[in-house]
């Protein structure tokens, strides 16, 4: 695998967002249509109660040679969560699926907590009107923590085969107090899920799909998968799971794994193709990955520096 960085395509700073949102363009996710492609991303608003962000899903148009912006959405696509609900205070990511007549955005919903800073869990929306807003399927999720993965499920990814849903999402493994007098950082791997209906998923119970390459309290991040003729690529991000934020060395990079049957992977960062440039906007994180094809070719999406805080850049497989 190589890729040719084409460079940041969207910077949220150069536009007016919805919802008095400011910064951030994380987590791009891309949905192509005929003439264009729509690419949704989580920016943040600040919760004026507190001063701690809220996330909201918003969308760009570009053409499809990625070089103009078409559009820029007007409001959010689909609204918080209810007091008390697992979305309340944020959702990031939303992964795109078009099956048929419908689009479906599963979303990764953010609820606040005490002793630790977050819990998450995976929701269903589905759009009757192109994509410009989602309705929640209901007010709960679709798959949030059970007996073997008690917290963090989130990141989801979702690819329909025949009558065959299948999902790579993240689970945490567990909240560590890696360092002594900071609150507790959390840890959360890889798994796979399979469904018929898209609403009731079988997990792995626990089982990491992707080996980890630092320690055992490696973060990994986001999947993002393609099947290219017989094999299927998986790109993900991965960290050290504390003093992340601002020391470069220990914050997200990109990483990669190769299967025959999506269910079993091998990682072999080697052959990822790309990383952090010299300079620039991309030159101390990579982050948030999303593949996909277009027009007979195949792009990345991708957030570099400051979690995606100066918008998403593109990548072409060559």
């Amino acid at each position: 695998m190589r890729w040719t960085k084409i460079g940041k395509i969207f910077d949220p700073t150069e536009h007016r967002l919805p919802n008095n949102c400011v910064q951030f363009a994380q987590s791009p996710q891309a949905l192509v249509f005929a003439d264009f492609v729509r690419i949704y991303f989580s920016t943040r608003e600040v919760d004026r109660s507190n001063g701690k962000y809220l996330s909201h899903v918003a969308f760009i148009d570009v053409q499809k040679d990625f070089s103009r912006i078409i559009r820029v959405s007007e409001r959010t696509v689909i609204e918080l969560g209810k007091l008390g609900c697992f979305d309340e205070h944020g959702i990031f990511p939303m992964n795109i699926v078009r099956s048929e007549s419908r689009i479906y955005g599963y979303t990764c919903g953010w609820s606040r907590r005490v002793s630790v800073s977050v819990e998450t869990a995976i929701g269903l929306a589905i759009s009757e009107d192109d994509g410009l807003t989602f309705q929640r399927i209901g007010d709960g999720p679709v798959l949030g923590a059970s007996l073997h993965e008690p917290f963090l499920v989130g990141d989801p990814f979702v690819r329909i085969q025949g009558d065959l849903w299948q999902m790579w999402y993240i689970f945490g493994t567990s909240w560590e107090r890696l360092i002594p007098g900071q609150p507790p950082d959390r840890v959360y791997k890889i798994g796979y899920a399979s469904s018929r209906d898209g609403i009731a998923w079988q997990t792995g119970e626990g089982r990491q799909i992707i080996s980890d390459r630092l320690k055992t309290d490696e973060s990994q991040a986001l999947p993002t998968v393609i099947k290219i003729g017989d094999r299927w690529h998986m790109y993900f991000c991965y960290r050290e799971s504390s003093d992340f934020r601002k020391n470069p060395d220990r914050g997200y990079r990109l990483g990669y794994a190769y299967s025959d049957d999506a269910k079993d992977w091998t990682r072999d960062d080697g052959r990822a193709g790309i990383d952090r440039s010299l300079q620039g906007w991309d030159s101390e994180m990579l982050c948030y990955p999303h593949v996909f094809a277009c027009d007979a070719q195949v792009y990345m999406l991708y957030n570099g520096n400051e979690f995606g805080r100066h918008g998403f850049g593109l990548a072409i497989l060559e």
